[in-house]
């Protein structure tokens, strides 16, 4: 269930505001629930025929890697987030989607009840901490 929490992108959904939530909580770029955020349904990476056919789903396996859309992504994400897309994607090419996920689940938990951070507040939804 994890490894279908990690987009195309390279982000881990797992972080995202959308999917902490408890009310109409989106179940990850992958999912195909319709009731997805909207910009989760029309986002061009998601939705990119190249990346749905590839053996690996993620971007780092298309001949246009890093194409415009990963860029910009990676380049708010960067800085926004402090996490570069480009560089999780580097991540699961070598070490593989189950070693990605590990490291990020110690990267992001929160030092004081253990459940993850959420990148788009910048804190733990679960204790409200910054730690």
């Amino acid at each position: 269930m994890k490894r279908e929490l990690v987009a195309p992108c390279g982000f881990y959904c797992a972080l995202c505001r959308a999917y902490q939530r408890t009310r109409n909580q989106c179940k990850g770029c992958r999912a195909d629930e319709k009731d997805k955020p909207k910009h989760c349904t029309t986002c061009a990476i998601v939705n990119c025929p190249t990346i749905r056919n590839n053996n690996s789903g993620f971007c780092y396996e298309c001949d246009n890697f890093p194409c415009s859309h990963i860029k910009k992504h990676d380049l708010r994400y960067r800085t926004k987030y402090h996490m570069s897309l480009i560089e999780n994607l580097a991540c699961i090419k070598e070490s593989g989607v189950d070693a990605f996920i590990e490291i990020e689940e110690k990267r992001w938990a929160c030092s004081k009840c253990g459940e993850l951070h959420c990148v788009h507040f910048g804190k733990c939804l679960n204790c409200k901490t910054n730690e």
